[in-house]
């Protein structure tokens, strides 16, 4: 291993760390993948020689009592983010959990107060945020080229009715909303860089499995207002519109930006291409540079305490009707 790479351990394997974010992550300049765990030992072994993984363990407590481990990834269902990063920071790791990264925003205080008591550092996994469509984006908003953001309206959907589907357990934290409603609400939160005062949501629930397969919301900020859309039964799609007083912007692919072609934003109809990129490779390098002490966290547990909240609000306006206030 090179000196200045950090060494990450990853819980499970998970389809998205499998297939996106470990590839990703090897191609960082300060992260080292030195191990996989799953409690299938089976499943580990049978990820790492693939993925060029060189340990592999049978339950994720010998992962987190590994002492050549440094940071910990956590792309576990819904239910698991919290309590194995919680383990992870007792165990002395740093964690980088996907997101939501709770089911509450109680379980995120306490995440949060773990974090300040063992000193470790924490982050959620919103990859969006280090990609450089959405940095240029907030950079034309905060220049005032667009005039004011008055309101920002983004859509993200599939269709996914696979009852074994984590996402499809309620449970475990499944749903459209904390699956992929939870962008609409960071990135309106990251455009606008204020908090919404106020929330009114409605889901719509599937008969069968009882998570939201339809969720909208409305979130009412001191500058403006935002509005998204989500699925998990519906033509796949995604699109981010803001709109100001003197222009507007669109991102074309959003949340999926992918890692093998450029991505595009139009400015008032010009468009502006960014050169090809992967969002978890960045992500991982922005994220090792905190560990580090040589730049922020992307996107701090604070934040994450913000985003959960947005998303209890919706769930209690859904179920009173009412709008719900924020703060």
């Amino acid at each position: 291993m090179s000196s200045n790479k950090l060494r990450w351990g990853v819980l499970g394997v998970a389809g998205i760390a499998v297939k996106k974010v470990i590839p990703a992550m090897q191609k960082c300049s300060l992260c080292e993948i030195a191990a996989i765990a799953s409690r299938d030992l089976d499943k580990a072994r049978q990820a790492a020689p693939g993925l060029g993984i060189a340990k592999a363990y049978g339950s994720y407590e010998e992962l987190l009592a590994d002492p050549d481990i440094d940071v910990i990834y956590n792309p576990l269902p819904n239910h698991l983010h919290v309590p194995w990063s919680i383990k992870a920071m007792e165990a002395g790791k740093h964690v980088l959990c996907e997101k939501p990264l709770g089911l509450s925003t109680a379980e995120v205080r306490e995440m949060i107060a773990v974090r300040d008591r063992t000193g470790r550092v924490a982050g959620e996994a919103f990859m969006i945020r280090t990609h450089p469509q959405w940095l240029r984006a907030r950079e034309v908003i905060q220049s005032g080229e667009i005039g004011d953001l008055r309101g920002v309206v983004s859509w993200f959907s599939y269709t996914n009715r696979d009852p074994k589907n984590v996402r499809n357990v309620a449970g475990w934290g499944g749903g459209g909303l904390m699956d992929i409603g939870c962008y609409g609400i960071f990135s309106s939160r990251f455009l606008f860089g204020e908090e919404p005062r106020r929330v009114s949501g409605t889901l719509e629930l599937d008969p069968d499995f009882q998570t939201d397969r339809l969720a909208s919301a409305v979130l009412d900020f001191p500058s403006g207002q935002a509005t998204f859309l989500c699925s998990t039964q519906m033509v796949p799609g995604q699109r981010v519109l803001a709109f100001g007083t003197r222009g507007r912007i669109e991102i074309e692919i959003p949340f999926n930006a992918p890692p093998d072609a450029q991505c595009r934003i139009w400015v008032d109809g010009r468009e502006e291409l960014f050169d090809i990129c992967d969002q978890y490779t960045l992500q991982g390098d922005a994220f090792s540079r905190a560990v580090l002490g040589e730049g922020p966290v992307p996107v701090p547990l604070e934040n994450s305490l913000g985003n959960m909240a947005v998303i209890d609000a919706i769930v209690e306006s859904s179920s009173s009707g009412r709008w719900v206030t924020l703060g």
